[in-house]
């Protein structure tokens, strides 16, 4: 037999001398879950993520008020028509790899104006990037702050939520409303938020119905002017020609 040039180990155990070999066999199990979630195997060295950085949807800012790196992800930035579940998770581990510390972080999610059919990659491909995640990274996100949820979205995520987000994600995420609500969590100016979902603050505090999905006044007719005056103005004129008539 030709000899191979592969390198390879024997452990030999002795049933009748009572060891326990779940030591060993833990320790390979442990080292081939470390090699599955290897980042490197899922990026290419030459890969240009040149046009998604542009977009700014997935960008590491500053720090919460209990010292967490944030990540922060704006819906509305993001292609889903355009962009391809594989090259978002390639994308999504080529950013935590090379830019995120070793350390504790957590993420806002700004869901303000998010259309499904633009935005949304959906919660399966979400699921599948998630769970793909090396231990260690799930392990270190502590809260994902929720910005503007609308109802279906607070709907899906409290009944399919359950059975889709795994490893404790569930219980990680925080509903955040109005921005002023997140200032108790994260000091401004850590952390940068788009005109766009200020805005969109502002017609929620004037409008919270807004926030299930209520529009109490699509058309803006209240801000129209009133017609009263003008039927008064001629009203003794009409009742002249009734009464002539």
């Amino acid at each position: 037999m030709g000899e191979s040039s592969e390198d390879f180990s024997v452990v030999v155990l002795a049933s009748d001398l009572g060891v326990d070999a779940r030591p060993f066999l833990e320790h390979q199990q442990q080292q081939e879950e470390e090699n599955w979630h290897d980042c490197s195997q899922y990026l290419f060295p030459d890969e240009d993520f040149s046009d998604l950085d542009q977009l700014q949807f997935l960008l590491l800012q500053g720090t919460d008020k209990n010292s967490n790196r944030i990540l922060r992800i704006v819906g509305k930035y993001f292609p889903a028509t355009v962009v391809s579940a594989e090259r978002l998770k390639r994308y999504v581990f080529h950013k935590i790899c090379s830019e995120l510390p070793d350390e504790p972080f957590c993420i806002v999610y700004m869901h303000t104006t998010v259309q499904k059919e633009d935005n949304s990659p959906g919660i399966t491909i979400l699921r599948w990037i998630y769970e793909e995640l090396p231990a260690d990274f799930k392990d270190r996100l502590q809260i994902v702050y929720f910005i503007h949820p609308g109802l279906r979205s607070r709907l899906v995520i409290a009944t399919v939520g359950r059975l889709f987000l795994s490893g404790g994600l569930y219980w990680k995420i925080k509903y955040v409303s109005r921005l002023q609500y997140l200032w108790d969590d994260i000091k401004k100016g850590e952390i940068e938020i788009p005109d766009f979902v200020k805005n969109h603050d502002d017609i929620l505090e004037n409008r919270p119905l807004t926030d299930y999905g209520i529009e109490p006044d699509p058309f803006h007719l209240t801000g129209m002017p009133s017609s009263t005056y003008s039927f008064g103005k001629y009203e003794e004129r009409w009742a002249g020609r009734d009464y002539v008539s």
